[in-house]
């Protein structure tokens, strides 16, 4: 998948792990995770999937923080939340929101499969072991799969982790961890404009 990288992404995984700052970190990259993808919505399903969104991206903030416990790095568990979000967009028929094409589901499982696997994630079940809470039910569309459009899709990135830079450089992996992080840059700690998806 190709994501982005930049200051504000290390702020705010420096800040997820750091006591007193996880749960307002949380709170506001929910919030952040579902103003983008409504906003990919169509826009008379929007509203209703309002609920959905953040309890799944709520859910997935345990995961992005169990993958970095394992050893991932910061663009692998942002990306693997990413993932099971297509999933559940795929699941629900929510074609149009998904960032990568529904034919490379599987490769993107594959590359994460141990993981996954350790988590009960599967393409079917996108949070696993993560559903700590209830997650509200959205209306699907299922008939969107029958010829799926992905106008915000990326493809021919399902073999590794691609990420793009604030310069636009594109390498594989992502950088490496800046050592003057300040947290006070995170997503709900700042409350700047500037998106950290």
């Amino acid at each position: 998948m190709k994501i982005h990288q930049n200051p504000r992404h290390w702020a705010t995984k420096k800040a997820m792990t750091t006591p007193g700052l996880g749960s307002v970190v949380n709170y506001g990259l929910v919030k952040l995770h579902t103003r983008i993808f409504l906003g990919k919505a169509d826009e008379a399903r929007a509203e209703e999937r309002r609920d959905h969104l953040d309890g799944f991206f709520d859910a997935t903030m345990d995961t992005y923080v169990a993958a970095l416990d394992e050893g991932f790095s910061e663009a692998e568990a942002r990306e693997i939340t990413h993932i099971q979000a297509n999933f559940d967009f795929y699941n629900h028929g929510w074609t149009e929101m998904m960032e990568f094409p529904s034919d490379e589901l599987d490769a993107h499982y594959e590359r994460y499969e141990d993981f996954f696997e350790r988590y009960d994630v599967s393409i079917d079940d996108p949070l696993g072991a993560f559903r700590s809470g209830e997650v509200p039910e959205a209306p699907s569309t299922p008939e969107m799969l029958e010829d799926p459009e992905h106008p915000h899709a990326e493809g021919g990135f399902a073999d590794d982790v691609y990420v793009e830079d604030e310069e636009g450089n594109l390498r594989v992996g992502g950088g490496e961890e800046p050592e003057d992080v300040d947290v006070n840059r995170a997503v709900g700690v700042d409350d700047g404009d500037a998106d950290a998806e």
